[in-house]
């Protein structure tokens, strides 16, 4: 636990950030779901539930690459096996299962998901072999619940966090070589169409992101060790700072005072660690989660 600085509309305010959960190899993508946070350490290749008093349980273990991840509607969890270019579905009963197979897409690695509430999938792709690959568009596929994917939006540069706003309407996109935020409105087939920037983010290269019921977005920077809160056009209304890269963030939902959890560990480029560096911290929010994931 520690003491951490808080940018409030320009007015800089101390608040307490908790570390609930110490040790982890490399965790990504931190989900609000029925009260607790879950989050993948692809690390260790399995995925985690941390509820906000620090207690935990690994819910799943898969022997591949378990990038990212999200739930259906009906609370089945999708994971991103990144490495065997396929979206993997947990049953009631544990097994998991092949929900689509990606390669027909994409043979590079993939990355992030989110889910609407119909149970469409957007996951995408950076393009390109990381670390070490020459940088190439990414893309963003559909996911339909029937399993069919097909490609939504290309030309990203690094396509990295997601998040679908409380209408459904817009899905908005990091793009982390691209230092943006790209919105694009989502139709009732979910196709993608009417590409915009969101919000340019200066030097940062956002990674995860999450949006607030005020309708502004958090993203996580690695470089900077931050996680900074934006309103469409790119004014920063707030920013959290950490000892170690922010790799990706979300919010509480419900009745209790709202929280950013975020995912952090230590980055100094494509070697590992010698020790696991990852953990889970919270910081108090000015407003909870809305939309999706």
């Amino acid at each position: 636990m520690g003491v951490n600085a808080m940018s409030l509309g320009g007015v800089v305010s101390l608040l307490v950030m908790t570390v609930l959960l110490d040790g982890i190899t490399f965790g990504e993508s931190p989900r609000w779901h029925d009260g607790r946070v879950w989050f993948s350490d692809w690390g260790a290749h399995r995925v985690i539930a941390l509820d906000s008093h620090g207690g935990h349980e690994v819910v799943v273990s898969v022997d591949s690459f378990p990038m990212c991840i999200d739930f259906l509607p009906d609370g089945r969890l999708l994971v991103v096996d990144s490495a065997q270019r396929r979206l993997l579905r947990r049953e009631p009963d544990g097994e998991l299962i092949v929900h689509a197979d990606l390669s027909s897409i994409s043979e590079k690695p993939w990355n992030d998901i989110v889910v609407d509430a119909v149970g469409n999938a957007y996951v995408n792709t950076i393009g390109f072999d990381f670390p070490g690959g020459e940088p190439a568009p990414g893309s963003v596929a559909l996911v339909t619940p029937s399993g069919t994917v097909r490609t939504v939006a290309d030309d990203l540069a690094f396509p990295n966090g997601m998040a679908i706003t409380a209408g459904a309407d817009t899905l908005i996109v990091a793009e982390s070589y691209g230092n943006r935020l790209t919105a694009y409105d989502i139709d009732s087939t979910g196709d993608l169409a009417g590409r915009r920037t969101w919000a340019e983010v200066g030097d940062d290269h956002p990674d995860g992101i999450c949006i607030d019921a005020e309708g502004a977005v958090w993203y996580a920077d690695v470089g900077s060790r931050r996680c900074v809160r934006v309103r469409e056009g790119g004014d920063v209304l707030d920013t959290v700072h950490l000892d170690r890269g922010a790799f990706a963030c979300t919010l509480s939902r419900g009745d209790q005072p709202p929280q950013l959890y975020v995912v952090c560990q230590e980055w100094t480029g494509p070697q590992s660690p010698q020790r696991p560096t990852g953990q889970v911290v919270v910081f108090p929010a000015p407003a909870p989660g809305a939309g999706q994931p």
